[in-house]
């Protein structure tokens, strides 16, 4: 995991929640952190953050039909933030994160949007088949006229999860409360407080549910042995739900062996592929710039999903009018994005300016505040782009690009919409997950796979009665 802790006084701290079996943890306090940038948490008790196996967990008999209830109640609730407890935490992100304050704003008040009944169902029926797996088992004919039953059985989960959007948070508690498991979540160094306003907020409308005992949130430092060569074993759970930054994986794999098992949100890459139609007029050019910066701007580039590199068919020139749009739109505020942003990274910069100087074989439009910087090359730059940084490069056909997609692309969004059919197999092939229309890369739909797999069929664990 990536990302900077509170910013404070080393005489001010922060104090960071805990939530353990759906309840605030009020015991002693530690220091994490470093001076200037310190926090206290409750110190862990590690035998509170497990659930034995003598017994089932708190949620596992309750009916799906409940449990939907609940988190469409949770939702509503964060939409009119009854509590404040959103509040406080938008407060406390903003010092930190480096999103600016008005993103994180719009991404916490859309934080309910993954509560909605709808969405909840989708996800049922689209990754399991329907509830009946869920809440029992279901009969199943195979050859021989022979029958059999499987269930979805609730599972014992760790989450590691992500701090570069508080989505990640809202759609963790979701998949673990709909999979009716017990979950442990570790908080992310970069948002040490939104999921824990989230489990506040569900404690708040239904106190002592079983889906909120079900729910412990904390933090500790990643890769801290004394913690995680405890809680990651299979007497306690089933499986690691782990995102993150290559280090976060790499760390995890360490515990993976026989009856604990890896489920993993790698780190991703995105790409565009922008057809020769673009150029059939000044509309349709502005349209797929517009799309194209849309795709590269979401969460301020911060999230997997947004495009870094975008292929233009046509030539240097068509590529250099594509780039000089594409520029003047990524300094456009939108629902997830800010006009400005942190800036380009000084190492970046530096390999930068040295592209400056080959023109006109790469040719660059921007500057390093933060607004957007277009790189137009004949080849995908041996750099990783980022601070709202986008490499523009020109191929001969859309075909060509999907040489450079590997399994560490996650979306690759396509424009027009009438050439992602031509392209989608070979895209598969080369390990893509996700083919969208240019412009629609934020956001994936409920009941959809992400990341190459169904998250809630991969959660459960699935048992056989034969």
């Amino acid at each position: 995991m990536s990302g900077t802790a509170p910013v404070s006084t080393a005489a001010d701290p922060v104090d960071v929640v805990h939530v353990v079996g759906g309840e605030v943890d009020d015991g002693p306090r530690t220091g994490h952190g470093r001076p200037g940038a310190a926090f206290t948490a409750p110190a862990l008790d590690l035998d509170r953050l497990v659930w034995p196996r003598t017994r089932p967990g708190p949620a596992f008999g309750v009916p799906v039909a409940e449990i939907v209830d609940l988190l469409v109640a949770t939702g509503e609730a964060l939409r009119d933030d009854r509590e404040g407890l959103l509040a406080e935490a938008l407060e406390r992100m903003a010092g930190v994160s480096t999103l600016p304050a008005e993103v994180l704003e719009r991404a916490y008040a859309v934080l309910w949007r993954s509560f909605r009944r709808a969405h909840l169902y989708a996800q049922i029926d689209q990754e399991l088949g329907g509830a009946d797996v869920l809440d029992g088992w279901r009969e199943v004919r195979l050859p021989e006229n022979r029958t059999a039953a499987v269930r979805a059985f609730p599972p014992r989960l760790v989450h590691v999860i992500a701090g570069n959007a508080p989505g990640v948070a809202a759609m963790s508690v979701v998949r673990g409360a709909l999979t009716k498991g017990v979950n442990l979540l570790k908080l992310p160094s970069n948002d040490l407080f939104t999921a824990t306003a989230i489990l506040r907020t569900m404690a708040a409308v239904a106190p002592g549910h079983p889906v909120v005992r079900s729910f412990s949130a904390v933090y500790w430092r990643g890769g801290d042995e004394s913690v995680e060569s405890v809680l990651f074993r299979p007497q306690f759970f089933d499986k690691l739900v782990a995102w993150g930054g290559e280090p976060t994986i790499r760390g995890a794999l360490r515990y993976v062996g026989p009856g604990f098992e890896l489920v993993s949100f790698d780190p991703k890459t995105s790409i565009s592929l922008i057809g020769r139609e673009a150029f059939a007029s000044a509309g349709t050019l502005a349209r797929a710039a517009e799309a194209g910066a849309a795709d590269a701007t979401f969460f301020n580039q911060q999230a997997c999903v947004a495009s870094r590199f975008q292929f233009v068919e046509g030539s240097w020139a068509d590529a250099d009018r594509y780039a000089a749009l594409l520029c003047e739109r990524l300094g456009v505020a939108r629902e997830f994005s800010s006009a400005g942003g942190p800036g380009v990274a000084a190492e970046l910069r530096e390999e930068i300016d040295v592209l400056r100087a080959l023109a006109p074989e790469y040719r660059v439009w921007g500057g390093y505040d933060g607004r957007g910087l277009v790189i137009r090359s004949p080849e995908p730059v041996d750099f990783h782009p980022d601070g709202k940084t986008v490499n523009v490069v020109p191929v001969g056909a859309l075909s060509e690009a999907v040489a450079h997609a590997g399994v560490a692309t996650q979306t690759v969004g396509v424009y027009p919409d009438a050439r992602k059919a031509e392209l989608r197999d070979a895209l598969a092939c080369a390990g893509v997950q996700r083919v969208v229309s240019l412009g629609g890369a934020g956001g994936m739909p409920p009941g959809l796979s992400h990341d190459g797999f169904y998250p809630l069929h991969r959660l459960v664990r699935w048992v056989n009665d034969e």
